[in-house]
């Protein structure tokens, strides 16, 4: 696969074999801290309305929506759509899960806070970058928040870089990746091979990779104040080499 083709990378890239692997891959309290992280530092409670783009298999819709909070969950996976959807329904909760595309963003959707979690902040190139946030400031209203999970910011991926990783095993899923650092466009490619007994799938992923700076910039551009920006879901500050970034910030 080209670099060039890569763009829309993930339209394809999350059928039931990475999906099963990224489900099992998570422990349950780490979901339960995220999402307790996100109502506090958003200020939810029961009524508040989230977007929570891309939605995944529903980890955090499912566990916003126990918490009393109206969700629309949005995502590309066909997979993971279907399996959120069974999992409310087999707990009786009422969640607004839709296919779609996160450059695509719903027009009838208006929401207290949206959160994009899980690293899918980094999945799109710059331009879209600016209008995937444009977007999510349109539906935000005002005073509600905006949170960012990114794994892939500079100041946490690239001290003590090392492309090698080895070969991991969850819920029975192999998955075997092979980095690449794109230093021309400041890209993380990693090319996955999932198995599972005879079943094999492919994919390479992108992950744009940003300063802290940089995210900040573009979420101020986008209509976001105050952006804070936290190291984990404990609420502890970010700093260099922290694993990942939490951000918030307000629409005015």
């Amino acid at each position: 696969m080209s670099h060039d083709s890569l763009s829309a990378w993930y339209a394809d890239f999350f059928t039931e074999l990475p999906n099963a692997f990224w489900r099992a891959a998570v422990p349950e309290e780490l979901t339960g801290d995220e999402v307790g992280f996100v109502v506090r530092a958003a200020g939810l409670r029961p009524g508040s309305r989230v977007l929570d783009v891309a939605c995944g298999s529903g980890r955090h819709a499912l566990e916003l929506a126990r918490r009393g909070c109206l969700v629309t969950g949005l995502d590309v996976s066909a997979e993971a759509v279907a399996y959120a959807r069974v999992a409310a329904g087999a707990e009786g909760l009422d969640l607004d899960l839709r296919r779609g595309d996160m450059r695509a963003l719903p027009a009838d959707v208006v929401a207290e806070a949206a959160i994009c979690m899980g690293n899918a902040f980094g999945y799109l190139d710059h331009d879209a970058t600016r209008e995937f946030l444009s977007g999510l400031a349109a539906l935000v209203v005002p005073g509600g928040a905006l949170v960012l999970d990114y794994g892939f910011v500079a100041e946490s991926l690239l001290p003590g870089l090392s492309l090698e990783e080895e070969p991991m095993t969850f819920g029975g899923v192999e998955a075997v990746s092979v980095n690449e650092y794109d230093v021309a466009r400041s890209r993380w490619l990693t090319s996955f091979t999932f198995r599972r007994g005879e079943q094999e799938h492919r994919g390479t992923s992108v992950q744009h990779v940003y300063t802290t700076a940089e995210v900040v910039r573009l979420v101020t551009e986008a209509g976001f104040t105050g952006a804070e920006l936290y190291g984990g879901p404990d609420g502890t500050p970010y700093r260099l080499g922290s694993p990942r970034l939490l951000l918030v910030a307000r629409r005015p």
